[in-house]
């Protein structure tokens, strides 16, 4: 995973923290240890401050449905995605039903 991280444009890289912060929603609460992921997730990706910026305003407030659109994925990296978001609703401990659900659902859509 550390290579394919490496890998992923500036877009890329905020693409898949905007689609991990949104599974961190999943259940209405970021929990500390969905913070603790993201945060580290956030190190290894190596952003600016102006995208730390953006990863941190999208723990306070979800990103919008609309723009969590599977589509956008790209294809050669929708395993990383995938693996991102399942790794993300492990963090706490407790998947949650919604959560579960979500990360269905785009299995799903990303097929």
């Amino acid at each position: 995973m550390a290579e394919e991280l490496k890998s992923l444009s500036k877009t890329q890289r905020l693409l898949l923290l905007e689609f991990v912060c949104a599974f961190a929603w999943a259940d209405l609460e970021v929990s500390d240890d969905e913070r603790a992921f993201v945060g580290r997730l956030v190190k290894r990706l190596e952003l600016e401050d102006d995208e730390v910026a953006r990863v941190e305003q999208w723990l306070r407030m979800p990103p919008k449905p609309e723009e969590i659109d599977p589509n956008r994925i790209p294809r050669a990296h929708k395993e990383l995605f995938l693996d991102c978001a399942r790794k993300l609703i492990k963090a706490d401990g407790h998947i949650d039903p919604a959560e579960r659900e979500t990360l269905q659902l785009l299995e799903q859509l990303t097929r």
